[in-house]
């Protein structure tokens, strides 16, 4: 089945859009439809989140929708930072007006009064894609009274989450809420679990919820095709539980880093090949990881289908679909280690486990990196993978505990030779592959990573 999310050539013109075999059709559609039918359709069509959770997109519109409450909202979350991933910003250089057509769907499918979609403000050349995409679809008439609103945010990787996301919207830092957002959603009026209330504009509050739809910028894309090409056409693609395709990114060690399209259920072995090029002559692939959020794929298991179910079976997890590729002469201590710096300095410090368990987690795990680790190292990482998680209000702590537990199992033999030989057996350290642009096979790494500081500040470059 050919790519439909990333066209061969990029769509810059909605001229060029509206020439496409969707192009404003998506829309014309979920009209014609109304409301449920629409929800019903993308229900039907098993459309799973793409942001990293999977849960079913058309049954998340539905309870946003029959949510009670004063106003509805939607967020496209388009934030990622979680290292591996470069997909949202591929498809907004891609197509951005299938984004926009799909937020026009779904925002009228809840009944949506707003529709806000967030992005970092480092990612300029996406702000600007985006922004011309939604002025020309209002300027052409398909959605002439929708109220769009473009949010460029912090650097910061809680920016991404969705309860912190609202607060990002409400001018807020990135702190996450207790709540959902269908639950607390945008400017309500009462505080909720310790929060301020807020308020929008002229409307006054009351004590209603606001339930609010937050969906990634990969699942809104899918929606216009849907609606268009119908149900059997997405399901021909990909699994029964994890039907269409997804955009993958292959980064690390491999012969050409890049984003691409695949069906979902292809082994990951030949996403690797195909996306990343492979590793190099004569390596072999030691372990995976689908970015930061999931235990590590060890190399028995690269035959693992590229699907929710798929890879669950194998003890990992989809995520946002951004795999990091490690060949056998990786350090797995040092991928620990930075994987770990990177959960703690981007931890908000709202719930205490998290942060200081995260942190002493860190210490230990560079400790036995750098060769000054000794056999209680392991005792304090032991304690704080148990108490990490404890009253976490979002999934960051969970990372953290699932990550560095399953390179720890999944190489016992690497943290043994630290501590016996008082050093790293291994070579050079990888870079943080946490991507700042990627083009033409060529990742730009952001540096900053090892300047940032716990409390979110930067330290100067020495």
């Amino acid at each position: 089945m050919p790519p439909f999310l990333l066209p061969s050539n990029p769509i810059t013109t909605i001229d060029q859009y509206l020439a496409t075999d969707i192009g404003g059709k998506g829309v014309a559609e979920a009209v014609r439809l109304g409301p449920d039918a629409t929800i019903e359709l993308i229900t039907a069509s098993g459309l799973r989140g793409r942001g990293g959770g999977g849960f079913p997109t058309g049954r998340k519109w539905a309870g946003v929708r029959a949510q009670p409450g004063g106003q509805r909202y939607l967020v496209c979350n388009a934030a990622e930072g979680e290292p591996g991933t470069f997909k949202d910003r591929a498809l907004l250089r891609a197509n951005p007006y299938q984004v926009v057509e799909g937020m026009v769907i779904a925002a009228f499918a809840i009944g949506a009064a707003e529709a806000f979609i967030c992005l970092k403000a480092s990612f300029k050349q996406e702000v600007e894609l985006i922004k011309q995409a939604i002025s020309d679809f209002q300027s052409a008439g398909i959605c002439s009274d929708c109220t769009f609103n473009v949010v460029a945010g912090p650097d910061e990787y809680l920016f991404g989450e969705e309860k912190a996301m609202l607060e990002v919207i409400e001018g807020k830092p990135p702190l996450p809420r207790r709540l959902a957002p269908y639950e607390h959603g945008l400017f309500d009026a009462t505080p909720q679990g310790g929060w301020e209330a807020s308020s929008h504009g002229d409307v006054t509050r009351s004590d209603l919820p606001n339930p609010t739809l937050v969906n990634n910028l990969e699942t809104l894309s899918n929606v216009a095709h849907i609606l268009v090409k119908g149900v059997d056409w997405f399901r021909s693609m990909g699994t029964e539980e994890s039907p269409g395709n997804v955009i993958a990114t292959v980064v690390g060690d491999v012969a050409s880093p890049g984003v691409g399209e695949i069906e979902l259920g292809t082994p990951l072995v030949d996403v690797i090949n195909t996306v990343g090029g492979g590793v190099l002559e004569g390596r072999q692939i030691k372990g995976v990881f689908s970015g930061v959020a999931n235990p590590v794929i060890t190399a028995q298991n690269l035959n693992a289908l590229v699907s929710y179910e798929g890879l669950d079976e194998v003890g990992s997890g989809m995520g946002a679909s951004g795999f990091v590729v490690y060949d056998d002469t990786a350090c797995m201590v040092d991928v620990a280690y930075q994987f770990s710096r990177f959960l703690y300095i981007e931890s908000c410090g709202q719930c205490p486990p998290c942060k200081l368990g995260s942190g002493e987690i860190t210490s230990a795990l560079e400790r036995i990196e750098t060769g000054a680790g000794e056999d209680r190292d392991f005792e304090v990482i032991g304690h704080w993978l148990e108490k990490v998680t404890d009253s976490s209000r979002c999934f960051l702590a969970t990372e953290e505990q699932l990550m560095v537990s399953s390179v720890m199992r999944a190489f016992p033999e690497e943290f043994a030779a630290h501590v016996e030989q008082h050093g790293c057996p291994y070579g050079d350290r990888r870079p943080m592959p946490k991507i700042v642009d990627l083009d033409n096979g060529v990742p730009t790494w952001d540096e900053s990573f090892w300047l940032k500081q716990p409390d979110w500040t930067y330290a100067s470059p020495t």
